[in-house]
C-alpha cells in the first residue's frame, strides 16, 4: 500500500509539474497579451488572392504516408524524393492527386502495391498546383512548378472518371 499511495502522490506532483495547465484559463487573454483574432472572407472581385503554402498543404495532406522529407515509407508508400513519376510532365501526378492511383507501381527500383486516395474532392485547384510544386522541387527534385491553370484544365477533362489511376493507364501501356 505504501508503494501505490507513493507512486500516487509522485504522479500527482509529476503531472503537476510538467503536464502543463488542465483548465480554462489557458484560453483567456493573459495580462498584457492581445488577443489576436483573425477574420477569413472571400475576396472581392479583382482583389488578388493569397497564395496557398505548398509546404503547408503537403504537410496536412501528403506527408502522412510519403512523409515529410518524401522518403515515403518502405514497402507501402513509395517515396517522392527521386520519383520519376513526380518529377516528369505534370500531368500524371495532377491525375494522380486528383483521381488517385492503384496497383503495382515502380519507384527507385522498389515495387508498391496500394491505393492512394482521390484528393480532387478535397482539395482545390490551388492546393493540388502548390502542394505537387512544393513537392516537384524538394528532396533534390528539381521540376517545375505545376500551374493552377493545367490543374484545372485535367480536372475538367477528366471530371468524369470515378476510379482510381492505374500506372498502366496513366503510361498508356
Amino acid at each position: 500500500w505504501v508503494i501505490c499511495i507513493s507512486l500516487i502522490f509522485w504522479a500527482g506532483f509529476y503531472l503537476g509539474r510538467y503536464g502543463g495547465v488542465f483548465g480554462p484559463e489557458v484560453h483567456l487573454e493573459s495580462e498584457g497579451e492581445a488577443v489576436k483574432t483573425v477574420s477569413v472572407s472571400k475576396p472581392e472581385e479583382g482583389q488578388p488572392v493569397a497564395a496557398v503554402d505548398g509546404a503547408e498543404v503537403y504537410n496536412r495532406v501528403c506527408a502522412t504516408c510519403h512523409q515529410q522529407n518524401g522518403q515515403g515509407v518502405p514497402g507501402a508508400f513509395p517515396p517522392l524524393a527521386g520519383s520519376g513519376i513526380l518529377t516528369g510532365s505534370d500531368e500524371l501526378p495532377i491525375k494522380i492527386v486528383l483521381h488517385g492511383l492503384q496497383g503495382p507501381v515502380t519507384v527507385a527500383g522498389t515495387t508498391y502495391n496500394g491505393v492512394m486516395p482521390a484528393w480532387g474532392g478535397q482539395m482545390s485547384d490551388e492546393e493540388v498546383a502548390a502542394a505537387l510544386t512544393h513537392a516537384r522541387s524538394s528532396w533534390g527534385n528539381s521540376a517545375p512548378a505545376v500551374s493552377v491553370e493545367n490543374v484545372k484544365k485535367i480536372r475538367d477533362e477528366t471530371s468524369g472518371r470515378t476510379a482510381n489511376w492505374t500506372i498502366e493507364e496513366l503510361e498508356g501501356k
